[in-house]
């Protein structure tokens, strides 16, 4: 797939494949995509915790807020969950733009997880005093945020924006849109 299919591909999933397992071993590779990304000053201060341990999962799973716009959702139901979580981690002592290698990591990351055909969301909304107990994360850590990953169980769609209505939502046959603003809204300015 060229770049734009992947980036079209690339979208927030919440509803997973429970039962479709994801190895340590494709977790890594992910990671391992992620290494090579740019860091500012080339601090490189951030840290993951691989899981795909369902009890672990299970676990952490309480902790997390799904989606602001869809009211009265709570996220997914069990065998809609997540097989997997990355939990990016962050030592605010190494760099002071530690939010430029998060939003960094995180795009490459999601990425290279739908390369493999998985979809994920990531999550800041969480938590992040019960996680960081839960998986005995050091105090030097923060949690930058909880990516939960898997084999996408819903289909999400890219709607234009109407109205300047930004906020996601499902249709009757449980789609999932999300409106993107055009290209036009985008620029600001054309300088030739």
């Amino acid at each position: 797939m060229n770049f734009k299919e992947l980036m079209l591909a690339c979208r927030s999933y919440r509803r997973f494949n429970q039962n479709h397992m994801i190895t340590q071993a494709e977790l890594r590779d992910i990671i391992d995509h992620v290494r090579l990304m740019p860091s500012p000053a080339n601090l490189q201060p951030l840290k993951f915790i691989l899981i795909n341990r369902r009890e672990t999962c299970q676990a952490i799973f309480p902790h997390l807020k799904w989606a602001a716009y869809l009211e009265n959702w709570e996220g997914p139901e069990e065998g809609e969950r997540p097989a997997a979580y990355i939990v990016m981690l962050g030592n605010r002592k190494m760099s002071l733009h530690i939010n430029w290698d998060y939003g960094i990591a995180l795009q490459i990351l999601m990425l290279s997880n739908t390369e493999k055909g998985y979809g994920g969301c990531a999550i800041a909304a969480c938590n992040k005093k019960k996680i960081a107990e839960i998986l005995e994360i050091p105090a030097d850590y923060e949690i930058g945020c909880v990516v939960a990953l898997g084999q996408p169980r819903e289909t999400v769609v890219i709607d234009k924006v109407k109205h300047g209505n930004i906020k996601y939502w499902r249709d009757g046959q449980d789609i999932h849109h999300v409106p993107k603003r055009s290209i036009d809204e985008l620029i600001l300015k054309v300088i030739e």
